[in-house]
């Protein structure tokens, strides 16, 4: 294949964030659990102010405006323990209630909630919050360094750190960095790929990548767990400790899940200089309510991220096709589309030409001609494919009992 992409390796500077496990003292772990107490708290009060002064007299408020509250709610008697911990997290809780504002007015992501004191608990800390030396990291108001595992050195100093622990009561520190990746050898390779359920993934190269079900497969654990701690008492220890046992057992299902998909992303990104993908609307297909468990397992949208952003790491193309192309119902040899398929025709003979498709094998390779299509020509482009006389082009996947899932 003739080289499409000229793209030398160099050095690309990005921001990354290298997450290190660590172990808290008593008096650490003490501080820390009254750090998220208080940013829980401030951010919750804030979002209330915020939608009361909207509901009751029409007034925005934004950082600025809450951030003075803050000074004001400190020196309160009720709330003088939020001069306990570092005022920096507290008001990183106000810019992040500010940005989740501003992402749902711009229509990117829902309406701000309420943090909940059960779960995961974060707090930000910028530089001003912490010290940091090679191998050694102090927070704010700490007398002794926290015990990191410095599984890798850092590129850079970080600009800022979260801590974090997890449902699990794991503690994962987050350092944001500036780095420099070196882009890998240009390559003439590309491929195109279909996402499944029987199959993880379907190159356009012929290759089947097996859906790996991890919460398929330890199901009948987590749910002997989770009837275990429905009988514990609220409020108990008992119940506490059940409570981890479940997350700690939720918690290896999306580790597990992470692991499969930077290494297959990871992989493909390396042996491709272009990536051609189709477009899934992932919240569209979840309301199939009897797939819908699979498909959040199978975690489509979160494959799609990594490809994204690696690939403009390492200086790959990603090209995501129209949503509706019919790739599945098209002739990979003629051209010609919208044949009557049934989700039991895992292969087909096409009517028109006679050639005999795997189903799988040709979405990927109608996916991979439409990518090369629109980033030779660009978006909207014809692919001018003969229409066979059929039913709808949209592609559908097997469900359980032969239910028929759309791609949307």
């Amino acid at each position: 294949m003739a080289n499409l992409w000229d793209i030398k390796g160099e050095m690309t500077a990005v921001e990354a964030a290298y997450r290190f496990r660590f172990y808290p003292t008593p008096k650490q772990a003490d501080l820390l659990a009254r750090t998220f107490g208080c940013v829980r708290a401030v951010y919750n009060r804030a979002r209330a102010v915020r939608e009361e002064a909207w509901k009751e007299r029409r007034e925005r408020i934004g950082y600025t405006q809450t951030s003075a509250m803050l000074t004001a709610w400190k020196k309160l008697p009720e709330l003088a323990w939020l001069n306990e911990v570092s005022s920096v997290p507290l008001q990183q809780a106000l810019r992040h209630l500010d940005t989740a504002y501003r992402n749902f007015f711009q229509r990117r992501a829902r309406y701000p909630g309420f943090r909940r004191k059960d779960g995961p608990q974060s707090a930000e800390f910028t530089k001003s919050g912490f010290n940091w030396k090679p191998g050694v990291l102090k927070l704010a108001k700490m007398a002794e360094p926290l015990n990191v595992v410095w599984s890798r050195p850092l590129p850079s100093p970080p600009s800022t750190v979260t801590v974090t622990r997890e449902a699990d009561g794991r503690w994962y520190v987050s350092c944001r960095v500036g780095a420099n990746v070196e882009a890998p050898p240009p390559t003439n390779e590309a491929v195109g790929i279909d996402l499944g359920l029987t199959h993880f993934a379907t190159l356009s190269t012929g290759e089947k990548i097996k859906n790996p079900r991890h919460l398929a497969k330890r199901q009948k654990r987590i749910a002997r767990l989770q009837r275990r701690l429905a009988r514990k008492r609220k409020g108990s220890n008992n119940r506490r400790k059940a409570r981890l046992k479940v997350a700690r057992a939720m918690a290896k299902v999306r580790h597990m899940r992470a692991d499969f998909l930077h290494k297959l992303s990871t992989r493909l990104v390396r042996e491709n200089q272009a990536i051609c993908l189709e477009t899934l609307s992932v919240k569209g297909m979840l309301r199939a309510r009897r797939m819908s468990h699979v498909i959040s397992d199978a975690g489509w949208a979160e494959f799609a991220r990594m490809l994204a952003y690696k690939a403009r790491w390492y200086g790959r193309q990603l090209v995501q096709i129209d949503r509706w192309h019919p790739s599945t119902r098209t002739c990979g040899a003629c051209g010609s589309t919208g044949h009557v398929l049934t989700l039991a025709d895992r292969e087909w003979t096409c009517p028109d030409c006679g050639a005999v498709h795997d189903r799988d094998v040709n979405a990927a390779r109608n996916i991979l001609a439409a990518g090369l299509a629109v980033s030779a020509c660009g978006e909207g482009v014809s692919l001018g494919v003969l229409r066979h006389s059929g039913q709808s082009s949209v592609k559908q996947e097997p469900g359980s009992q032969g239910s028929e899932i759309p791609r949307l």
